[in-house]
């Protein structure tokens, strides 16, 4: 099969366009012992919502894996492999305990780190359960997630923290999970596409985006630190209006507030989000992360319009929002061989780039490293919003757009260096 299609070049030729070129499988394929999904399991993931966890075990599936997770009646969290090592019951119908998990069907008592605590019906001086242990995972719980480590534990790393977890006068709170059935890459590229913003979310009858975005802007794509950033520039008068998007090695993105019209803006405004995109398997990918607000502002609540696909169909159709545009590509796995990648996908394609030099980075062992793996003070994240005074508009549409341009690199240039203030 040929990586990529043929180029057409005269109409009604469909029948020459037929053959599907093979996925990349070193980028989409997340199961255990696969590159990406080996590479993902390096970094913390968040896995459930804290209040998820009820009088009940949950099942869920992470990474091609079939786990469940539960607190214990001590408080404690545990994330098994789901059926159990006697029989293979799964043990998302186990009952829950003071000091783990109890199989329905023979009565096993498991800890949260896999220690097999009780064996009812073994011979009182059965070694069996100090020898055994049960798969389990480590979790760290933090501001309403819980959060999973799922690589080799010789190289798991400290839980890190971005400097958006604690930002003074905003608050933070878990949003929920929302299923996408689609592969967990095409989810992400989202985040690092400015040029859509322009046009899927100013469609007539969506929701959530000021006229602003209407306006032509300037796009462009740094690398900082922990990854890279897409800005998005457009002209405000006498002040240039430079909104920065975080996308986070490997799978995380924030990106700032819309909601407001330009002529508010007078000050930095840190992200609205912090999104995780969890493969669940190849083909469906779970969001997650926090929404933040300023004191005194009202908190995002749900998903927002066109963030999951929920509505009817009729509708999606009329009104299309994220969801539906992601989902739809090539069914659900995208085949970069049919592609056709413009200047505007330059962003997509710089963090195809980033992602694979991780994967290989990790698969070779040697030289694998990323700041949210080591220990130390908060992370340092870029996503922001602000009004740049004193640049009048140039003499040229031409000259113009490379002066905000030039504007908007070296706000983004000075964040990097020197931090963000609000």
């Amino acid at each position: 099969m040929a990586k990529r299609a043929p180029f057409l070049r005269s109409g009604f030729n469909a029948y020459h366009h037929r053959g599907l070129p093979p996925e990349d499988e070193e980028l989409t394929r997340v199961g255990p012992g696969t590159p990406c999904g080996e590479y993902l399991r390096r970094f913390w993931q968040p896995v459930v919502l804290a209040s998820e966890l009820t009088d009940v075990p949950r099942r869920l599936r992470i990474l091609g894996e079939d786990l469940v997770a539960y607190r214990d009646k001590s408080g404690a969290i545990g994330l098994l492999e789901l059926y159990c090592p006697h029989r293979g019951t799964s043990l998302e119908f186990a009952l829950i305990e003071q000091s783990g998990i109890r199989c329905c069907y023979h009565g096993w008592l498991f800890g949260c780190n896999g220690a097999i605590l009780e064996t009812p019906g073994e011979p009182a001086d059965s070694t069996l359960k100090d020898r055994l242990f049960h798969g389990a995972y480590p979790v760290h719980e933090h501001n309403g997630l819980v959060f999973a480590y799922m690589g080799p534990p010789e190289k798991r790393p400290a839980f890190p923290i971005f400097d958006t977890y604690d930002l003074p006068g905003y608050r933070m709170a878990a949003r929920a999970p929302t299923l996408w059935e689609c592969n967990w890459l095409q989810v992400k590229e989202n985040s690092m596409d400015p040029a859509h913003l322009q046009f899927l979310h100013t469609l007539p009858g969506s929701e959530g985006f000021t006229d602003d975005f209407k306006e032509h802007p300037e796009w462009d794509w740094l690398e900082t630190p922990v990854g890279m950033v897409y800005i998005d520039t457009r002209r405000n008068g006498d002040k240039v209006w430079v909104r920065v998007a975080d996308f986070i090695l490997p799978n995380i993105h924030q990106f700032p507030p819309n909601a407001d019209p330009m002529a508010l803006r007078n000050s930095i405004n840190r992200p609205q989000a912090t999104t995780w995109a969890v493969p669940l398997d190849d083909a469906h990918t779970m969001q997650i992360g926090y929404y933040r607000a300023p004191e005194g502002k009202d908190m995002r609540r749900g998903t927002g319009f066109g963030q999951d696909g929920n509505r009817s169909y009729g509708e999606r159709q009329r009104i299309p929002g994220d969801y539906d545009a992601q989902v739809s590509i090539h069914g659900g796995m995208a085949r970069h061989g049919l592609e056709h990648l413009t200047t505007t996908d330059r962003g997509i394609i710089m963090m195809r780039n980033m992602i694979r030099a991780g994967i290989r980075a990790a698969k070779k062992g040697d030289g694998f490293d990323h700041p949210t793996l080591h220990n130390g003070a908060a992370i340092a994240t870029y996503s922001h919003d602000q009004m740049v005074a004193g640049f009048p508009p140039a003499a040229s549409a031409d000259a113009d757009r490379a002066l905000i341009r030039k504007v908007a690199r070296d706000t983004v240039k000075a964040a990097v260096r020197h931090g963000l203030s609000g």
